[in-house]
């Protein structure tokens, strides 16, 4: 499924080109067309489904103005379309190199202000704010799972509650397979503002394996999110997180209550643990007498028994052995978009731009590499999108990332 309205970009091919030897390959049409045809044969994903009818060279760009790079250009036979070459050691519309964005780009995965990248590396701080936001273009499913196998069914959706120019706004997250797949910025949290917003994850995922569906979705229980779900994919099953309806009780009952609440919440999670649905059910069973038994009438009663009231919501996992039980997986990622807001005193401009910051953060997150204990000590560097698809393009990281983003992410 091609989108009707490709972005910016959709028409560069970006691979790999060692920086030394470009030169030579590019005035060489036997050495570049081999080289493609290289690309072609082990990462198919990366060009038009059209160029297996065969392609031609179709002349060279003007010399950049910025760095003087020339791009060569080819044509699909098939279709006629016409798309540039772009080597992976330049950035998008020839802004800059990788070797001189890198770190820069790197230090954005801990929130560095632009000011502070300013004073650091040089230019202005309207130069690394185009740089960062410039990846919103590119498709966040399309340019991070790039083998339709491995785009996951059971994900994890929730909304980051944050402000635009002081009025409430929502960010809609989107997490499968250790990745963010969808962030999208909603006005609302109504079930038609929701649709919109998590309806561009469902877009971009089609785009890369029409027959895509989801399985399962894990949420907080707002039911304008599940609500939002069944509209975008009718047969997927809304699982509620297990871990909110805890932390429920917890955050009202621990101080207040303290030993009584330490046994009560062993006997939520042993719940929890229960091995199958006949299990589950016996135990929230359980728990509910003993809540009634030696609990007062209260917020920490109420709270439990809304626990066990939901007992058929989380029943539903036992049906599906890949579903995700907790968000943890989408509370991890949303932690740094915590700190992404924050550091930046939430969003100041327009709807746009603050769409277009959370895609960019997003996209950069998958790709930015792990801290090295995290992976254990490896040489490499391992991020999100490596772990996902078993393979990198690259090994540097934005490089990696650029040549993922190949036509802007989109299949065509």
């Amino acid at each position: 499924m091609e989108p009707k309205n490709l972005p910016r970009g959709s028409k560069t091919i970006r691979l790999s080109f060692n920086k030394e030897m470009y030169e030579v390959i590019m005035n060489d049409g036997k050495k570049f067309r081999s080289h493609v045809d290289g690309w072609i044969e082990r990462h198919p994903e990366l060009f038009p489904h059209a160029i297996t009818g065969g392609y031609e060279l179709h002349g060279k760009t003007l010399p950049s103005a910025k760095l003087g790079i020339e791009q060569r250009r080819i044509r699909i036979l098939a279709s006629g379309d016409v798309y540039s070459i772009c080597p992976s050691f330049v950035m998008p519309y020839m802004t800059g190199l990788v070797s001189d964005v890198e770190l820069p780009l790197f230090y954005q995965r801990f929130s560095v202000p632009y000011w502070a990248l300013t004073y650091g590396f040089g230019r202005n701080d309207m130069y690394w704010y185009r740089m960062v936001t410039g990846f919103k273009r590119c498709s966040i499913v399309g340019t991070t799972v790039k083998n339709p196998e491995y785009l996951p069914k059971d994900v994890v959706a929730d909304e980051k509650h944050t402000s635009l120019k002081g009025q409430k706004v929502y960010g809609a997250i989107t997490v499968g397979g250790g990745c963010l797949l969808g962030a999208s910025v909603s006005e609302s949290a109504s079930k038609a503002a929701l649709t919109e917003a998590y309806g561009k994850f469902a877009g971009e995922a089609k785009n890369v394996d029409p027959e895509y569906y989801v399985e399962t979705v894990n949420t907080d229980g707002w039911k304008a999110t599940g609500n939002a779900w069944k509209t975008l994919f009718l047969l997927c099953t809304i699982i509620y997180c297990f871990l909110h309806a805890f932390i429920s009780i917890r955050d009202r009952c621990k101080k207040k209550y303290r030993e009584l609440f330490n046994e009560i919440s062993e006997a939520v999670w042993n719940v929890f643990k229960a091995e199958n649905k006949c299990s589950f059910s016996q135990r929230i069973r359980r728990l509910r007498e003993k809540a009634l038994e030696k609990i007062s009438k209260g917020i920490f009663l109420d709270k439990v028994l809304a626990l066990c009231d939901k007992g058929p919501n989380f029943v539903k996992a036992y049906d599906h052995p890949n579903a995700h039980r907790t968000s943890n997986m989408v509370d991890r990622l949303m932690r740094w978009l915590d700190r992404y807001v924050f550091n930046m005193q939430y969003f100041h401009g327009t709807l746009a731009s603050a769409e277009a910051g959370i895609r960019a953060w997003a996209i950069l997150r998958n790709f930015q590499p792990y801290c090295a204990r995290t992976v254990g000590n490896r040489n490499e560097l391992v991020c999100a999108a490596t772990e996902l698809n078993g393979f990198k393009y690259c090994d540097n990281w934005l490089e990696n990332l650029l040549v993922a983003s190949s036509m802007g992410g989109y299949r065509q």
